[in-house]
């Protein structure tokens, strides 16, 4: 039974990264999703097996546990909309990092603190730091991904949120103490945890306090602007306390996810901080937008808005050669995409040209408007990505943006006090004609006045974009 299970962890593993390899595009995502699946039912029975020839099993425990697992995910996955899906990704990965601190703590009580194996075997360092580590990473992904969960949903109370925000330096001065003490206590379990020497079950709680408390902390603060990058360290995170926890419990399975997770999501968060401009420990300790940004107006960015029509918009569009649309958060909020797909069918009978330009932190998690511009059929390489597009905008007649702002700030190519000055930015401004539809003059998550809309150039068509869109679309129909 021994080489059966090794049997089938090794191809569940080659299932991993095989299915790995097939979300580096669109088109082969959803088979490789599959085939990743496929390889951790395979893992979950060779485990189930291992856990036989172990001895006394609980199998109805076991049971309930799949049962309740199966019933509490797979009913949010299938009815979640894909606008909602950064929320339920956060959700969901930080329901893993729990799970791991969970683990630890179990493993802390089973061998009375680590001074013993169940079976009786003396402790290993592997076996303490590993649960220790799983215990104070996983608490932070849990409760960090928590508040971003109820951030996105937009269930977390303003005033709240504001106290964060403004007293940011202070909390993050608590992160580094917090920090400490969970260190601290974890170095006094890992000191004590010596055969037949148990320590008290309060210090891995106060392991699990403490690093829970400064997930709290950690995310709290930070504004809608990078949450992508959060949400992707978060992931790394929990991977990371997986493969510590699958060390501690001498799992080869949950050792190599979790490494595959922990590297592929430390590569994204990278990947995207790049994006950005911006280095990681500047996201989570000195970021930038609260989401509760105050209003903007023409008088703050020296310039006058001039709000156009759906009839005029809709003019401008058709008798262009090339229309950009650049998507953003608006356009996951209203919910916009199968209207903007079929705007973009009639303007493509009428022989003109659309493309998408997707910026790489557009939306609240990474590949969001891929993911919502696919769901609406919107062909895969009509997206074009940052670097791609970039040099396309300066003949482009018009550019349309939905419900973006900071990916298209000007700003922060311009202006070197600009708190996003240095952000790579989509080069909306070197169109032709832009239209933007928005609700309102509102600034975007970084909190400050977009330039763009006061240029010459530009147009504004205020409204909720899917009703706007489709204003626009039924003048298109009568053109």
């Amino acid at each position: 039974m021994t080489y059966l299970v090794d049997i089938l962890y090794i191809a569940a593993f080659a299932l991993f990264i095989y299915g790995l390899s097939g979300l580096t595009g669109p088109k082969t995502a959803v088979r490789g999703n599959w085939i990743a699946a496929v390889g951790m039912l395979i893992a979950v029975i060779a485990t189930l097996i291992r856990v036989r020839d172990t001895g006394y099993v609980n199998w109805i425990l076991i049971g309930a546990g799949l049962l309740i697992g199966v019933v509490l995910g797979v009913p949010p996955a299938k009815r979640t909309k894909m606008t909602a899906m950064p929320q339920l990704v956060a959700l969901f990965n930080g329901v893993g990092g729990g799970t791991v601190a969970l683990i630890a703590w179990a493993e802390f009580i089973e061998t009375d603190g680590f001074s013993h194996f169940t079976h009786g075997e003396e402790p290993t360092i592997p076996v303490v730091i590993g649960s220790l580590f799983a215990a104070v990473i996983g608490s932070v992904s849990f409760w960090g991904s928590l508040v971003a969960f109820l951030k996105l949903q937009e269930l977390l109370n303003k005033n709240v949120e504001k106290v964060f925000v403004k007293n940011a330096r202070i909390f993050q001065l608590s992160n580094v103490v917090l920090l400490v003490l969970a260190v601290a206590f974890a170095v006094y379990i890992g000191i004590r945890a010596t055969p037949g020497e148990g320590s008290s079950v309060w210090w891995i709680v106060g392991v699990l306090v403490a690093a829970g408390v400064m997930g709290l902390f950690v995310v709290f603060p930070i504004g809608g602007a990078d949450m992508p990058v959060v949400i992707s360290l978060l992931n790394a995170l929990t991977g990371l306390s997986a493969a510590a926890a699958g060390l501690a419990l001498d799992n080869t399975a949950m050792i190599v996810a979790g490494m595959i997770v922990g590297a592929s999501g430390s590569i994204l968060t990278n990947l995207m901080a790049v994006a950005m401009n911006r280095s990681i420990p500047a996201i989570v300790f000195g970021s930038f937008g609260g989401g509760g940004a105050a209003a903007g107006g023409p008088e703050s960015s020296g310039g006058t808005v001039k709000a156009t029509s759906a009839a005029d918009a809709a003019i401008q569009m058709a008798y262009a050669n090339r229309v950009i649309v650049v998507p953003g958060y608006g356009l996951a909020v209203a919910q916009a995409q199968h209207a903007v797909k079929d705007m973009a069918s009639i303007l493509e009978s009428k022989g003109v040209e659309v493309a998408y330009a997707i910026h790489p932190v557009a939306g609240r998690m990474p590949g969001h408007m891929n993911v919502l511009l696919a769901e609406a059929d919107v062909p895969y390489d009509a997206m074009k990505e940052m670097d791609d597009v970039n040099g396309e905008f300066a003949r482009t007649d018009v550019t349309l943006v939905i419900g973006a702002n900071d990916v298209t700030n000007p700003a922060a190519r311009n202006d070197p006090s600009s708190p996003i000055h240095g952000m790579p930015i989509l080069n909306v401004d070197q169109s032709k004609s832009t239209i933007v539809l928005k609700r309102s003059m509102s600034s975007g998550y970084a909190g400050i006045d977009n330039p763009l809309f006061t240029a010459d150039t530009t147009s504004m068509l205020f409204g909720d974009a899917k009703k706007s869109v489709g204003e626009v679309i039924e003048e298109l129909k009568a053109l």
